[in-house]
């Protein structure tokens, strides 16, 4: 496509909080660089980046903190359908007059209301999706640490039943009115042109559970020029890193069983609700060497990465198409993954990395074994690894994707 167009990009988070927002602002970076116009939409927070449209940015909400009853039936119709939000785009779109909107992670402090606004300008809609949220309530499809697909086939009551959300009656109360609302009142989803999937599991799921939309797949890429990679790091021992958030679904306790026995150390990078779970796990095993490095971002997280032989990726849940992997391949470290969700997307056994068996010790500590043992096969991995990344997930490869994207909901 020749034309320049203008697109409006929507997010609820405008700062670097996950991967949507990765997604989000690379994005914005590949549109720009190729000579589009892009504005932004999403919601007011301290935290926030600079931006010419922050005056259309909607109220900060806070769904976790303690409310009155009051302020629990004010955010909970905020949650449902946002007025606020549906005016505002609305008003930043007579503003920036764009040939397109693109949706990332809209759900809740957006709502899907700016849905409505932008059609009634008769404005092609494209939205990602970076988790499981048209068909699970609590987006994760996770219930008491386990894989639930109870909610499938618009079985969204499931989700009050079985209080999925914080095991909270009110929470859960929302969530299942939500999607009830949006998915069978409303239907106000089938507005949207086109839905982009960064794995091909993601969508195949969806489809499983009854999401029946347009559905395109398009992985997350990475800026590689960014990342210098570092294959033959000779670290005395071993060390194995893990970043990211320190949350129940990631395996964390099952890849600190794993570690008993191995002449090697485990960095643990990142903050969350488990840390000092874990820390307490590690003092009562004082023969783990297990650290904790809190929180790293940036440059000082490359370092790290760099600084260790394997990254370890153990989810037990459905990941869609970790950043986390698409990272460590860029700075040349092969991954030891679950063999779930979109992960064997990326982790190909004795390709990029080796695959364990999700929340299975004995099967992860063997595959952490092989590369323990065998300096020669871990910058093999590491070098495919990184070539991986530079053959299909680049930057301009993304870019050629997403104007295909574009096109078709542009002709729509």
């Amino acid at each position: 496509m020749n034309k320049r167009l203008k697109i409006i990009l929507a997010n609820k988070y405008f700062y670097i909080k996950g991967g949507s927002e990765r997604a989000f602002f690379d994005e914005a970076r590949i549109l720009r660089e190729n000579g589009h116009e892009v504005a932004f939409f999403s919601m007011v927070d301290e935290k926030n980046l600079p931006s010419p449209q922050s005056r259309y940015f909607v109220d900060k909400v806070e769904y976790n903190n303690p409310l009155g009853l009051w302020e629990k039936i004010s955010h909970g119709s905020k949650l449902l359908y946002s007025f606020e939000a549906k005016k505002k785009i609305a008003d930043l779109i007579s503003q920036e007059k764009p040939d397109l909107v693109h949706l990332h992670n809209i759900h809740h402090q957006l709502s899907p209301s700016i849905i409505h606004a932008v059609k009634k300008k008769n404005i092609p809609i494209v939205m990602t999706l970076h988790d499981y949220k048209m068909v699970c309530p609590v987006y994760n499809m996770v219930r008491d640490g386990q894989i639930c697909e109870e909610c499938g086939q618009r079985r969204y009551y499931r989700c009050l039943v079985n209080k999925c959300t914080k095991d909270s009656f009110y929470k859960s109360f929302i969530n299942t009115a939500e999607m009830y609302l949006h998915h069978r009142i409303l239907n106000i989803y089938d507005l949207v042109d086109i839905f982009i999937s960064p794995s091909y599991f993601l969508k195949k799921k969806m489809r499983a559970m009854g999401f029946d939309r347009t559905i395109i797949t398009l992985p997350n890429s990475l800026d590689n020029r960014l990342y210098e990679p570092e294959y033959n790091h000779r670290d005395d021992p071993v060390s194995f890193c893990f970043f990211g958030r320190l949350s129940e679904p990631k395996g964390l306790f099952t890849l600190i069983e794993a570690m008993r026995g191995l002449d090697a150390n485990l960095k643990i990078i990142g903050d969350g609700p488990l840390k000092e779970e874990l820390k307490k796990k590690v003092q009562e095993n004082n023969n783990l060497r297990v650290q904790f490095l809190g929180y790293k971002s940036g440059s000082e997280l490359k370092t790290k990465i760099r600084n260790c032989s394997v990254v370890v990726v153990p989810s037990e849940w459905y990941e869609n198409y970790p950043y986390t992997i698409i990272e460590s391949f860029g700075l040349g470290k092969p991954v030891v993954a679950s063999r779930i969700g979109g992960i064997p997307e990326l982790v190909k056994d004795y390709e990029t990395g080796l695959t364990h068996i999700p929340g299975d010790i004995a099967d992860l500590h063997a595959k952490l074994l092989i590369l323990l043992r065998d300096r020669g096969l871990r910058e093999k991995l590491g070098k495919q690894a990184r070539q991986f990344v530079e053959e299909n997930l680049t930057f301009d490869k993304h870019y050629q994707g997403l104007m295909k994207i574009y096109k078709m909901a542009l002709d729509r």
